[in-house]
């Protein structure tokens, strides 16, 4: 949504966004934090059970998965961070509207399907 707004993708070119749209702000945690693995969302089940039968396979080659996995939430919460956190950096941000009805449309569904399948995977296939 963000880049079809503003046409952009490039995360120094966002700034502040949570005080110009805190809703799409918290949706947007939300689907950051299922994609680092965070338990009750559906990203963690994923990686948890690769990881797992990684370490069954080889402890070593799931040590270095684990390793990745690690440095790829670092990234996403920098990435929030910059994006979301701060003063508006730019002036086309200031502009930004929050969350239209369609898109809560779209938005509300999508985290409620991920936090389902985060608490029970076992009924999610």
């Amino acid at each position: 949504m963000l880049s079809d707004r503003r046409h952009t993708r490039l995360i120094a070119e966002y700034g502040g966004l949570k005080n110009v749209t805190p809703h799409l702000v918290a949706a947007f945690l939300i689907i950051t934090l299922s994609s680092i693995g965070l338990p009750g969302l559906n990203g963690f089940v994923g990686e948890f059970l690769i990881l797992l039968g990684a370490f069954r396979w080889n402890p070593q080659m799931a040590a270095f998965a684990a390793t990745g996995v690690i440095l790829s939430a670092t990234y996403m919460l920098w990435m929030f961070q910059r994006v979301n956190y701060g003063t508006v950096t730019n002036e086309k941000n200031a502009r930004l509207v929050d969350l239209r009805p369609r898109e809560w449309l779209v938005i509300v569904p999508m985290i409620a399907v991920a936090i389902l399948m985060g608490i029970l995977p076992e009924s999610s296939s």
